[in-house]
């Protein structure tokens, strides 16, 4: 019995709980039925109402643009720069001008002009700005042109030389452009014998007619150049060894008997013509007597800028240079002025001169540029030189000689370094220097505005006394 009364329940049970789901599920389809029903009643009467038209109206598309539909088109292909140049230098182009040689030509015009012909090449180069401005100065100076204008030391302006009848303008850039690229542009003209003959307007102090007292022969504008040889066309075997660029400064030192070499060590100091030997490496002791013999030939009218000789009484400076030395006063008298370092003068601990040591490039500006400045040299570092003269190997430059070729920048195109050795991005400090370098340093004394050199000395020379 009981059992049945509990299987009677259990049964009611289930049937109350399937009731109960169903009831929910009857409910929500109700609900939904009911919202569906309302949704669709307000979208009818939106439909008949005035909003209805408006709302429709500001979503509908533009009318004109049915009338005058606009079309988006690609964007054109960017065009490729053809970084190949083509460029190619005029077949009459002049040899006796230089050029840069790394350096590519991008562009020539100006080919047409009628005559006189002016015509334009533009170039273009990895190098600094300044790079290319010290070798067109020290090219056209080496080369006999006559410097009529250079840039500013901040490069403003342009370089212009003439020669015989042709005219040259190197523009030059102040700075670079991006990509680490330098443009600089070249205008030549070749004048008519008209223009050629008149007479130019004087811009060098060294066109008037030299007297007893030489003047400085050089302007800010023009850089002297060396005597023009009087000897015939033909030249000597041993000149012939002499760099061409170097051949007339060697000749003027010559003639002023400032070079004089032995033939051994015992013998006496011989005077020729022209430089024995002209690419044999100079030693100390030779630049040194040479130093002192070209500054007071060409300062001979100037006493308070020549070098006085040490006399016997002198206590030596340099422990191997004692006073039966054949140049004892020469090295002596340079230590004793303070133009070498020594101990005299407390920039060096080193008590040995070393005379017949080769001479390298350091020594040969270290000891020459004070005699250029006649004041102390300027503090310098290894950026500072760097930037100056773009030296790829100024870190090898000793930090005493630094300083000389620093200053030495400054002389602009009279500078030793320009003179001697042109156009170079590597000064090679160690390297030794050869007779006719030596020479051609001592062939100008002095700064840009004020100086003297070797062709100054033997024009005065040729005056009679008065």
């Amino acid at each position: 019995m009981l059992n049945i009364i509990f299987t009677q329940r259990l049964g009611n049970s289930q049937g109350r709980s399937k009731i109960t789901k169903t009831s929910k599920t009857n409910i929500l389809a109700a609900v939904n039925t009911w919202l569906a029903v309302c949704l669709l009643a307000a979208v009818t009467a939106c439909a008949n109402s005035p909003n209805s038209k408006a709302l429709e109206e500001s979503l509908a598309a533009d009318p004109k643009l049915k009338q005058n539909p606009v079309v988006f088109s690609s964007p054109p292909p960017a065009t490729a720069i053809d970084t190949n140049s083509t460029a190619k230098l005029p077949p009459d182009f002049p040899t006796e001008i230089p050029l840069y040689p790394n350096a590519e030509l991008i562009e020539v015009s100006g080919q047409t002009d009628p005559s006189p012909k002016n015509v334009r090449l533009r170039w273009q180069s990895t190098d600094p700005v300044n790079s290319v401005q010290n070798f067109y100065s020290t090219e056209f100076g080496r080369r006999n042109w006559e410097i009529v204008s250079r840039p500013t030391a901040e490069g403003q302006g342009s370089l212009v030389a003439t020669r015989d009848n042709l005219r040259v303008t190197v523009s030059l850039s102040p700075t670079q452009k991006v990509g680490g690229s330098t443009e600089f542009a070249i205008d030549y003209s070749k004048e008519s014998p008209e223009i050629a003959t008149s007479p130019q307007p004087n811009n060098s102090e060294s066109s008037a007619s030299p007297t007893a007292s030489p003047t400085p022969s050089n302007s800010e504008k023009t850089t002297p150049t060396p005597s023009a040889s009087s000897k015939s066309a033909k030249v000597s075997e041993q000149e012939s060894q002499i760099p061409q660029q170097l051949r007339q400064y060697v000749a003027d030192l010559s003639q002023l008997e400032v070079l004089k070499v032995r033939s051994t060590e015992s013998a006496n100091l011989e005077t020729a013509s022209t430089l024995p030997k002209p690419n044999k490496i100079v030693t100390r002791r030779e630049y040194a007597r040479w130093l002192v013999a070209a500054n007071n030939q060409i300062y001979a009218s100037r006493q308070a800028k020549q070098i006085r000789l040490a006399v016997d009484s002198s206590e030596p400076a340099f422990s191997d240079v004692p006073k039966t030395d054949p140049d004892f006063s020469a090295i002596q008298g340079l230590a004793e002025a303070g133009v070498i370092p020594s101990s005299l003068s407390g920039e060096t601990k080193d008590v040995k001169f070393r005379p017949d040591a080769p001479l390298t490039r350091e020594t040969m500006i270290l000891w020459k540029v004070p005699l250029d400045s006649r004041q102390v040299l300027p503090t310098a570092n290894i950026e500072g030189v760097k930037e100056k003269w773009g030296f790829q190997d100024a870190s090898k430059i000793d930090s005493q000689a630094s300083r000389a070729v620093l200053a030495d920048f400054n002389n602009g195109d009279l500078a030793n370094i320009r003179r001697v050795f042109g156009f170079t991005t590597l000064f090679q400090p160690k390297k030794s220097v050869t007779r006719a370098e030596a020479a051609a340093s001592l062939w100008y004394f002095g700064v840009q505005d004020q100086g003297l050199s070797a062709k100054d000395a033997l024009e005065a020379k040729s005056q009679p006394a008065q």
